[in-house]
């Protein structure tokens, strides 16, 4: 019977950890905190309905153990695996090779076990393109976007697919400012072109406080927010408060909050008292998993499946 979650030891004795679960876990998510994590209510169901004899479960794997449990996944026989916080950036370094979106994006999401070799690749930033345009019917291209939480992690990716798209323009804040400032500057290139964006910079760094977002605010279109704020495995503080307050909020914006709770978290709530349109993350969950299924096993991924998962209750 699959584990809802396995640990560093039981990747050691495989055998004996997961004797008897029929079908083999072959897929896997590293987190820690990973309890949380709805990967497997997604994967497990899209494997079942491609006829594939594959299981998907959950390792709590610490940032000491990350090395050792991406090296024992070939001979454990694994197809792959999915990498989230806090080791995106950690396994970057760890792949014997890794797609330049990755490499872009300073993270890997998706594992790909070839051979006895490692190959890398970041999900992140396209499957938030396909969750944007799903949730509020626009490109992400055509709008002027502030990433809080633009340091590292989902928020760096998201920033990176950004500058990709082409986005209107771009502001990126974060806790520590300096890191916003590096991100700016190494994405610079991309937004030379001259475009009418109001009074502001199109590519712009912000200090993470009220009156410096009072100042964007007016000139952004879409909010998403890339921080462990409103997550439910994060410290009490970060759960009950939300990055942005509500009194900052207009009805003309998007909100989309890349963390998913089984309710509204503080950021979409402040959002509802706004009268803004707000999303969580449980589309970009879906999407980036249906484009890791893609990776796997190069057919498309049964989205009504992984859709159907994600919406029963851990």
């Amino acid at each position: 019977m699959l584990k809802d979650v396995y640990t560093i030891q039981d990747l050691r004795n495989w055998s004996a950890a997961t004797a008897g679960q029929t079908p083999p876990i072959r897929l896997c998510v590293f987190g820690d905190p990973v309890a949380h994590s709805r990967s497997p209510q997604m994967h497990n169901p899209a494997l079942k309905s491609a006829g594939i004899d594959a299981a998907y479960g959950r390792l709590h794997i610490k940032p000491g153990e990350l090395a050792e449990a991406l090296r024992l996944l070939p001979d454990r026989g694994f197809i792959g695996a999915n990498i989230t916080i806090p080791h995106k950036a950690g396994a970057l370094a760890l792949m014997d090779e890794v797609d330049p979106q990755a490499r872009r994006s300073g993270g890997v999401n998706t594992v790909v076990v070839d051979g006895g070799k490692l190959v890398g690749f970041s999900t992140d930033g396209p499957g938030l393109v396909r969750a944007i345009r799903a949730d509020f019917g626009v490109d992400l291209r055509d709008l002027r976007v502030l990433i809080l939480g633009a340091g590292g992690g989902a928020g760096r990716a998201i920033a990176v697919q950004c500058a990709i798209e082409g986005c209107a323009r771009l502001a990126l804040a974060n806790r520590t400012f300096e890191r916003a400032q590096a991100l700016a500057a190494e994405l610079a290139p991309e937004f030379r072109e001259t475009r009418v964006t109001g009074p502001l910079m199109r590519l712009e760094a912000v200090p993470w406080d009220d009156a410096a977002l009072a100042r964007q605010l007016p000139f952004v279109d879409l909010i998403i927010n890339a921080t462990p704020f409103g997550m439910a495995s994060a410290d009490p503080e970060l759960r009950r408060v939300s990055p942005v307050k509500a009194s900052l909020l207009r009805p003309n914006h998007l909100v989309y909050d890349t963390v998913y709770t089984a309710g509204r978290t503080p950021l979409l709530l402040a959002a509802d008292e706004a009268g803004a349109r707000g999303s969580n993350g449980l589309s970009m969950l879906l999407y980036q998993g249906a484009l890791s299924f893609e990776i796997w096993f190069a057919r498309p991924a049964p989205l009504d499946a992984m859709r159907a998962g994600l919406l029963v209750s851990s």
